[in-house]
């Protein structure tokens, strides 16, 4: 038979249906829409790939990797360390709120689903709440909580890049808008491209770690101000 003891997990971990608040954000999409920016499924299409290749969410995936590591070495000031780096590449306020609600969000869930026989949390609750108080960006919660359920590290940042996908192609079809199917259309399109940012991201050195998120920044500082809003980015 299958094992599906890590399958189950990582699904639960990479579903919409997670309540850490992922769905009230858009990450700069809905000015991205109001200014004609993405107009269509092929514009959405660019926008996930361009980000998947050189934009933020390949930092933050990148910083989810060496998370997870710090904790399978028991390297928790690294940990910390980490997370401090990521908050500090964020670019506008809506971002780094958006990264500490998911990441408070994530790993008080997580927390309140401890089964009574489950082994303790490889990282302490000294450092759980000094990561708190800095505010704990969601990939880090993400690494986190994936290790403690024992996924391993390529799937989880499979099911990440997969999760942030997911999120605003959900966000398209409501802004742009697109139809459900063209919605399941652009997640199938993607997977060639999640497989390769998932390769490319687990091999990255330290000092490779850059990238290219200009539009992501001024779209989120547009967002701040715009007259009307579905979304909280």
């Amino acid at each position: 038979m299958l094992d599906y003891s890590h399958i189950l997990p990582l699904l639960q971990l990479a579903s919409s249906a997670l309540p850490v608040g992922a769905y009230s954000y858009s990450e700069g999409w809905e000015s991205l829409v109001e200014t004609g920016k993405i107009a269509d499924a092929a514009a959405a299409l660019a926008w996930l790939t361009q980000d998947l290749q050189y934009g933020a969410i390949r930092l933050d995936a990148a910083v989810l990797v060496r998370c997870y590591r710090a904790i399978a070495t028991d390297s928790l000031p690294d940990l910390v360390a980490w997370n401090a780096w990521l908050s500090a590449t964020r670019d506008s306020e809506e971002l780094r709120s958006q990264n500490w609600q998911m990441g408070r969000s994530l790993l008080r869930l997580w927390q309140d689903l401890q089964l009574p026989d489950a082994p303790p949390p490889t990282v302490s609750a000294a450092v759980l709440s000094q990561l708190q108080q800095d505010g704990c960006n969601f990939a880090c919660a993400f690494a986190i909580v994936a290790h403690h359920w024992g996924i391993d590290l390529q799937a989880a940042v499979l099911g990440y890049l997969y999760g942030w996908a997911s999120n605003l192609v959900s966000a398209g079809i409501k802004l742009i808008p697109l139809g459900q199917t063209a919605g399941q259309a652009l997640l199938v399109q993607l997977r060639p491209e999640l497989e390769r940012a998932t390769a490319h991201i687990l091999s990255l050195g330290d000092a490779d770690l850059e990238g290219c998120g200009w539009g992501l920044a001024i779209a989120s500082m547009t967002h701040e101000t715009q007259y009307s809003r579905l979304f909280r980015s």
